[in-house]
């Protein structure tokens, strides 16, 4: 995939987003989002070889919030992205999906 067509993937990522918020479905937007980051993440690895990355977009952020040679900013929008909702379907962080997901593109893609 070339970063066109990544970035293509993660505007339509967030486009559905959008809409997910105009509606109050907060579970989508986050979806969306780690969707949005997961494309990147696919696109980096392509020249950034890191063996043992599973191919699903919640692993890969998982490792990208473990890998410490990202910046700590980097690796604390991973670490919100991928955290579990409360029992209460409620974010465990007080945070933007949407915004922590374009920390992590912009971090790739620059």
């Amino acid at each position: 995939m070339t970063k066109e067509e990544t970035l293509q993937l993660v505007e339509q990522e967030f486009a559905t987003a959008r809409q997910a918020a105009a509606v109050g479905n907060d579970g989508m937007v986050r979806v969306c989002a780690r969707r949005a980051a997961g494309a990147a993440i696919a696109f980096w690895l392509q020249s950034n070889d890191r063996p043992g990355w599973r191919p699903d977009a919640m692993s890969r952020i998982r490792h990208l919030e473990a890998d410490s040679s990202f910046p700590q900013e980097v690796r604390d929008a991973a670490m919100r992205l991928s955290a579990r909702v409360t029992p209460q379907f409620t974010p465990r962080y007080s945070n933007d999906p949407v915004e922590d997901s374009n920390r992590i593109i912009r971090h790739l893609l620059g």
